[in-house]
């Protein structure tokens, strides 16, 4: 079954997948983007950004590319954080949509379908947002604190600022410089394109618990970080804020 209309066939579409210690699961993610990705458009690529992955996940995605030739791979020399992912992964992009969630398969990318339905030409994103929390309900409740503090805080007006399962259109993408290289990057993210007038639709989406490793973002001191990291974002964004340029580093490579 197609999903898009034969007119809707040529936009083309980049997803891509931030990959740190996700040898366990980002095949799979691999070939359900791309099974999705055949019903969808006629143009479209993979991008998987490799954050230095202390595991085997370079062997993996070596493989990958050997089957998917519309796979791409973006190599970071060295560890560039969650955000730091994230913006080589716009970076890569070149279609007209972009789509990314993680490469841990808390989500499923065949949901992505949810999401291209509702990108109506007066939407520009859409987000997902968790039906429920697949890990636990401690960290669900933390989650929810999270989402009330951000939000709260940086006039953020989504139901799940914390989802990273978003479908954005590359126009409102532009001329936005991200800075940060943790998970905070999201709430600039968010609160960037919010600023600049893009218009968001939402969209209920299933959230799984990871099926390999573990989540680094609740441990006791990445929580404190994550805190700092939120002030200093607070402060450039909401109190002082000025045209942001994004800090210079060593270039990725591409395969």
């Amino acid at each position: 079954m197609r999903y898009a209309t034969r007119a809707s066939m040529s936009t083309g579409m980049t997803v891509f997948f931030p990959c740190y210690g996700d040898a366990g699961t980002i095949a799979s993610m691999v070939v359900l983007a791309e099974r999705t990705m055949r019903d969808l458009t006629d143009d479209w690529e993979i991008v998987v950004v490799d954050d230095c992955s202390p595991d085997h996940a370079a062997e993996v995605l070596d493989e990958l590319r050997s089957h998917f030739p519309r796979l791409r791979i973006v190599s970071h020399p060295s560890n560039r954080g969650y955000g730091g992912a994230l913006r080589s992964g716009f970076e890569a992009a070149t279609k007209e949509l972009v789509f990314y969630t993680d490469g841990d398969a808390q989500y499923d990318p065949r949901e992505l379908r949810r999401l291209y339905e509702r990108l109506t030409p007066d939407v520009d994103v859409v987000n997902g947002y968790k039906l429920f929390r697949g890990d636990g309900p401690v960290r669900a409740l933390v989650g929810k604190c999270y989402h009330t503090i951000v939000s709260l805080a940086f006039g953020l007006r989504l139901r799940d600022v914390d989802c990273d399962f978003r479908l954005i259109r590359r126009s409102a993408l532009e001329g936005i410089a991200l800075e940060s290289t943790s998970g905070t990057v999201c709430v600039e993210l968010i609160k960037k394109l919010q600023d600049r007038g893009a218009r968001f639709a939402e969209v209920g989406v299933n959230h799984y618990d990871r099926p390999f490793g573990s989540s680094q973002f609740f441990r006791p001191k990445r929580l404190v970080q994550t805190l700092g990291q939120l002030g200093a974002l607070w402060w450039r964004l909401c109190v002082r804020p000025e045209p942001a340029v994004a800090p210079t580093e060593v270039p990725a490579t591409e395969s």
